[in-house]
Formats: C-alpha cells, structure tokens, sequence
C-alpha cells in the first residue's frame, strides 16, 4: 500500500511539472527583433510611496521605493506601472513579472506574462501553372519557412475571405479579361504582399506537332559535327577519285607499252618475203636479160616494109595484132625470158 502511495505520488507530480512547463510555452506577446513593446500593468493608485518592481526570468529588470529608483530607468515606466521595452532582442524572450507593495510592505497587486520572439516574414513570390486538362490555373504563394503563418489572397482588390491555403485553384473561365491576384503571409509581428500577377493562359493548337526546344549549346554542336562530317566525306571522296585516276592513267600507260611491243614484234618478218627478193635481187640469182621496148620492136618491123610503097598499112596492120605488153610480175628465183 505504501508503495502504491509513492507511485501516485510521483505520477502527480511529473503531471503538475508538465503542466508548469507546458504554462511556460503559452506567448502571451509576440514581438520581432528590433521592435518595442509595452508590457501593459495596470494600478490606478500608484504612487511614489508604493514600491514597484518588475522582473525578467526572475531577474531584478526595474526597482523603486520611496520615489527613488535603483534598477532600470525612470521613463521606462508609465503612471500605471506598465514597462517600456526598447529594441528588442531574442534574449528578451520569457516570463516578465510586477509586483506592487504598499508602504508596510503587503502586497497590493501582482502581474505576470511571457514574451515570445519570433521572426518577421518575407515578402511571398506569386508564380501560378496552367492546367489544360483540368481547365484550371494553379497558383502558388512561395515563402520561406511557411510553417504557422497565415495566407490570404485578394482577385481584383478583392479579399477571397474562404481561401486561407498556401495554393489557389481558379477555374479558366473566370480569367476572362485582366484578372489580377495577390497573395499576403503573416505571423504573429509582420505580414508582407506578394507583386500583383495577371494569369494570361492560351490553350495551346492541337493540330500542329509538339516542337522540340534544343538549348544554343547543342544546336552548335550538331551544326559543328555535321559539318565537320561533311568535311570528312569530301576529303574522303577528292582522296578516292585521285586514286581511281591514278590507277587509270597507269593502266593507259600499261596498254600503250602492250601493244607499242606488239607492234615491234609483228614488224620482224620470221624470212624474207618474196617482194624483198624480186626489189633486192641476191649475188647468185643471174641477172635479168633485158626486154626488147615496142620502139625497137617498131623499127625492126618498120625498116623492111619501108622500103615498099605499103609501109603505113602494114605498119598500123602489125601494130594492131600486137598485144599490149605484160604487166610486170613479181620475180622469182627462176626468172623465164620472154619470147619476142
């Protein structure tokens, strides 16, 4: 039973120290760097005879008695009590008490509260995406650090009270004309305004194929390597052609020497022909007996038969039955003399 006692006793007390801590995290104010603030304590009877003393995570910030003021700064307390903080900073952060005593030292009145210091937000940038398939344009509101602050957008100066998201849908039927959208973030010290942006979405034709965009940096390599290809296949084709005509002209040159040899050979006769023989007569074959010319045959013929009064008749009667002369033939080894 004793230890069942203890048990409860410690689960109590853990619970009551959450609940302290948890007491501790609740702001009652907010503030950024830089910012002043005025805790605000409020006791009408205040006077110099009181004593008032204003704390910071138990720490003296502020003491006066008897009008006298030890600790802080005379002007950094109202007629009512309340603090004055200037130029705050993230240290500034936690509990701030006050506490007023009367003259005989009992207490008249007592205030506390936590101070939270958070950072100021930065101005949104509005981008927006449209969707065709949805017949929508989605937009965006982009900040930094998004988590707890509060959105509102505005169309046409006008605030869309239901749209508190950090994204917008609009159908495109309502972006007939100038439509212009704002989006604005907050917290709990500042709140900023994005730039107006006017969604301009036109859908696209289906009839003619997607285009293909290419970056400057590709489209030059490729006209570079095509061009360079080209290059290559002319030097390739100007390198074959002067070999194919080299190997021509050597061919020519081949053939003329064939046939200038052939025709060498053809032009040494294996014997002496038999023209060579009869222009060129050799040492042993006799020489010719020469013909008797038709004006030798005339005179002898003409030298009896002139001495008669019939020369001219038997002259022409002679001639007549005479056959012209033969042709020369060729002479061959034999030579036969003619008959006269």
């Amino acid at each position: 039973m004793a230890c069942f006692s203890a048990t409860l006793g410690v689960i109590i007390l853990s619970g009551f120290i959450n609940l302290t801590a948890a007491s501790k995290d609740i702001c009652d104010f907010y503030a950024k760097a830089g910012q002043s603030l005025t805790l605000p304590f409020f006791y009408e009877g205040l006077t110099n005879t009181h004593v008032l003393k204003w704390t910071h995570n138990n720490t003296i910030i502020f003491f006066r008695q008897q009008g006298r003021v030890s600790v802080g700064k005379t002007e950094d307390i109202s007629a009512t009590g309340s603090l004055l903080l200037k130029n705050l900073q993230f240290s500034s952060a936690g509990a701030y008490k006050a506490n007023v005593l009367h003259p005989n030292g009992t207490s008249a009145k007592k205030w506390s509260a936590h101070l939270c210091m958070i950072d100021k937000v930065s101005k949104p940038q509005l981008t927006y995406v449209c969707d065709f398939k949805s017949s929508a344009v989605n937009l965006n509101c982009i900040v930094a650090k998004p988590q707890g602050l509060v959105f509102s957008w505005t169309l046409d100066e006008k605030t869309l009270t239901s749209e508190t998201k950090q994204t917008l849908s609009v159908s495109l039927a309502q972006l007939k004309g100038q439509r212009s959208f704002t989006c604005s973030v907050a917290n709990k010290v500042s709140q900023e305004r994005s730039d107006a942006v006017r969604p301009t979405c036109i859908s696209p034709s289906p009839s003619p194929p997607p285009s293909l965009c290419f970056t400057r940096k590709t489209v030059v390599a490729v006209v570079t390597g095509g061009v360079s290809l080209i290059l290559l296949l002319l030097i390739i084709i100007i390198i074959l052609c002067c070999c194919h005509r080299r190997s021509k002209t050597q061919m020519r040159l081949r053939e003329k020497g064939e046939l200038r040899m052939l025709s060498l050979n053809k032009q040494e006769p294996d014997s002496i022909s038999p023209e060579y023989e009869t222009m060129h007569p050799t040492e042993d074959s006799p020489p010719p007996s020469p013909k008797p010319s038709p004006r030798a045959c005339y005179k002898n013929v003409s030298e009896p038969e002139a001495q008669t009064g019939n020369g001219p008749l038997q002259l022409s009667t002679a001639a007549e039955g005479r056959q012209p002369s033969p042709v020369p033939k060729p002479r061959t080894k034999n030579p036969q003399t003619s008959n006269i």
